[in-house]
């Protein structure tokens, strides 16, 4: 098994407001990955008191974004099942939160069979709809990530769009909570 990934930080809420744009969007992926049109739009509403107001101003930009700025910032998550080296790469909480690094909790065979049904339902998905399926997996096994975008599938893309934007700041308050652990970050 691949090492386990470094854990992402925060910085201090008061360090945040200092940053530059791009050191701002940048300390932001935790959070957010690297969904620009948000961090823009946070980066330019600072100062920010807490995380938890960042938060709370986050889900007001999401709601009054362009259509094709959301689906930039959905498509900023990685793909439910995507290589798990990949995603230790790119997304080091990603890949915890899909249980890369708690090894397989089936057997490799049928893991695989998994991660081919994921692939084809995310390829289905995004035919449909025109962004990524992103769920709040808070570690859900495969098996049932692959009912719920079955599920999903048979939905409108309205109702899509306002799901994915929804889990993905649950997915963002999520991390939060995870990276502050007992201490204060404001």
């Amino acid at each position: 098994m691949s090492p386990r990934p470094a854990e992402p930080r925060l910085v201090p809420i008061e360090e945040l407001n200092q940053l530059p744009p791009a050191r701002f969007a940048a300390a932001l992926a935790p959070l957010f990955e690297a969904a620009a049109p948000l961090a823009d739009e946070l980066s330019e509403q600072r100062p920010y008191d807490s995380y938890d107001e960042l938060l709370g101003r986050a889900e007001a930009i999401v709601a009054r974004l362009p259509i094709e700025q959301k689906i930039t910032v959905i498509n900023a998550h990685p793909r439910i099942g995507a290589a798990a080296e990949s995603l230790r790469r790119t997304s080091p909480l990603s890949y915890r939160e899909q249980g890369y690094d708690q090894g397989a909790p089936v057997d490799s065979t049928q893991r695989a069979g998994f991660d081919q049904r994921l692939a084809e339902l995310n390829r289905a998905y995004e035919a449909r709809f025109g962004f990524r399926f992103v769920v709040f997996v808070n570690r859900r096994p495969r098996t049932e990530i692959v009912e719920v975008i079955e599920a999903r599938l048979e939905r409108s893309h309205d109702e899509e769009m306002q799901t994915a934007l929804s889990d993905m700041l649950a997915i963002a308050r999520d991390r939060l909570a995870t990276l502050q652990g007992p201490t204060d970050m404001r």
